[in-house]
């Protein structure tokens, strides 16, 4: 028998939320407005080599030379739509400045509709709920604005940790703040090597969640997959014994 779950830690983006359209959409409906014409499909390629770029060159919001999330973004933006052709420094300026604001709110953002009920099932249980996710700080202001902020005691994204997962120093910081054994500690995510790999290589409980139905990473224990999140209260039942 495992140590009981004390608390579960979640990942954000595609377990909790997603974006409500895709990048290149939304980026070439803020163009719109700004009076430009581009393709949604020209700015989601380039926004994904942009995106590369600047996560190579300066990992985890560029925190370490000095950028933090808002500066980090406006470089992807204004890199993306350059991309596409368009050199207006002012209007690079105020596309990346709109998109920042746009995407810390509701707007853009789709709650799954297992969640609510998942994060109330949890805490109607007595478990405590905290968040690890490789986010900048706008994530209180999301989370807030979607309705679930209030299901967590804690939030710690990479950008306040000063490390991104899956360095497993982001977990650590996360089981500081639970003051419990990592035994006692499960996390869900989305990500085989982000989430279940690192969580589980501290001893953490991982549960990986695949919402497309596919069998998922074979080495994963079959209790420890997930198609939806209203299994996992059974499964963290069932886990204990």
């Amino acid at each position: 028998m495992r140590g009981k779950v004390r608390w579960v830690l979640w990942d954000v983006k595609d377990t909790l939320l997603r974006v409500r359209k895709s990048v290149g959409e939304q980026y070439s409906q803020e163009a719109k407005r700004a009076g430009l014409t581009l393709p949604a499909a020209e700015i989601e390629a380039a926004f994904r080599g942009a995106y590369r770029q600047h996560s190579s060159l300066y990992p985890n919001y560029g925190i370490a030379q000095g950028l933090g999330g808002q500066a980090w973004w406006a470089g992807v933006v204004q890199d993306t739509f350059s991309r596409c052709g368009v050199r207006d420094k002012v209007l690079l300026d105020r596309l990346a400045h709109n998109l920042y604001h746009g995407f810390s709110g509701p707007d853009n953002w789709e709650v799954f509709p297992d969640s609510e009920q998942t994060l109330q099932g949890c805490v109607s249980l007595g478990l405590q709920l905290g968040v690890v996710s490789n986010f900048d700080n706008r994530l209180e202001g999301i989370l807030r604005s979607c309705g679930l902020l209030s299901h967590f005691r804690f939030l710690l994204t990479s950008e306040m940790a000063g490390v991104a997962k899956p360095d497993p120093a982001i977990f650590q910081q996360a089981l500081q703040r639970c003051g419990v054994a990592a035994a006692n500690v499960a996390h869900v995510g989305d990500s085989y090597r982000n989430d279940y790999l690192t969580a589980h290589s501290l001893g953490i409980r991982g549960y990986l969640i695949d919402r497309r139905g596919g069998t998922g990473q074979p080495e994963v224990p079959r209790q420890h997959r997930l198609h939806s999140l209203d299994e996992l209260l059974t499964r963290l039942q069932q886990d204990a014994h």
